[in-house]
């Protein structure tokens, strides 16, 4: 059922006891978390790369949340704010965004126990090294309130065309939020639905164990994919949903001027063929990573970042019909 899920993200939250939280850091303060931090990862297999976000172009800030490596929060230029990054992209941490330390693993596909392994190796290491804000009856204490407790967010980013066609959408956020789930848009909270890609992810963090968590939004996502296979399998049966699809694909192929919002539609229709075995052209996983190569800010980071819009719409139908041809 993999051609409904895109890809699968755990984050987690933690602060270091010693210091305030970051909305009331001082720059020496930051700086020190950020330099503790990173001391005590020096000794993991598993090495990151230093990215200190103050040295970026917003382009380039921009691409890093286009690719889901950075929360959209952490855009925002402050001091000290620092961004580990592991060779493959896998692993991302954010130093000095909300919390001290935002660490995420991304997985392709629905990967929710290979991503919490490799999230709870690292926090293992960070624990023996640190003393993280704890509280024995609040759990990890974090500055949102919300986070308490496991301060784990873990989340699968799907792609469910059939069920935003069949408007089932409003229904099934309704209903994820008496099971303590949400299901929101592409960026996560605040964001809308973009090629019809929602992000589920788990709400409740206080009262519940990090696994307890991650089972049962894997158990969850697994009925939603259930639900979005079904519909779609109907869908697709409808000669006018195959005229569209099989449109779409002519489009991606000629078009000489595409915006950011039709080719997201377009490749969403497209993607839904591929699935559904309706189209033979790129496979699921070229699909995903086209749609993050033609973002606006990934366009201006590879081919010039004094772009207008009118010129990165040019680009991106370049990009595409060399893609799809």
């Amino acid at each position: 059922m993999s051609e409904a899920v895109v890809s699968t993200r755990i984050r987690l939250a933690r602060n270091l006891k010693e210091y305030p939280f970051p909305n009331r850091i001082s720059e020496d303060q930051a700086k020190e978390v950020a330099d503790r931090v990173i001391s005590a990862l020096s000794d993991m297999d598993k090495k990151f790369n230093r990215i200190d976000m103050s040295e970026l172009s917003q382009a380039q800030r921009l691409a890093l949340v286009e690719q889901h490596l950075i929360s959209p929060e952490f855009v925002e230029k402050r001091p000290y704010r620092v961004l580990l990054l592991s060779d493959d992209n896998s692993v991302s941490i954010m130093l000095n965004e909300e919390d001290h330390i935002r660490l995420q693993v991304i997985k392709p596909g629905l990967d929710l126990e290979e991503a919490y392994k490799i999230a709870d190796e690292i926090d293992d290491c960070l624990s023996k090294k640190l003393n993280l804000a704890f509280s024995e009856r609040l759990g990890y204490l974090t500055q949102c309130p919300t986070n308490l407790g496991t301060a784990l967010r873990a989340s699968v980013m799907l792609h469910l065309p059939a069920l935003q066609k069949s408007a089932s959408i409003s229904r099934i956020a309704s209903n994820l939020s008496k099971l303590g789930l949400t299901i929101r848009g592409i960026y996560g909270e605040g964001s809308n639905s973009s090629g019809a890609l929602y992000q589920l992810s788990n709400q409740v963090t206080l009262g519940i164990s990090e696994k307890a968590a991650v089972e049962n939004l894997k158990n969850i996502a697994n009925q939603l994919i259930s639900q979005e296979i079904k519909t779609r399998d109907k869908m697709l049966k409808d000669i006018e949903v195959q005229d569209k699809v099989c449109r779409s694909l002519g489009i991606l192929k000629t078009a000489k001027l595409i915006s950011h919002t039709e080719a997201m539609e377009l490749i969403s229709n497209v993607r839904l063929g591929v699935s559904g075995k309706l189209l033979d052209t790129l496979t699921l996983d070229s699909i995903d990573k086209l749609t993050v190569e033609i973002q606006p800010a990934n366009i201006m980071i590879k081919h010039g970042e004094e772009m207008s819009v009118r010129e990165r719409d040019i680009k991106r139908a370049d990009i595409l019909r060399d893609s799809f041809n």
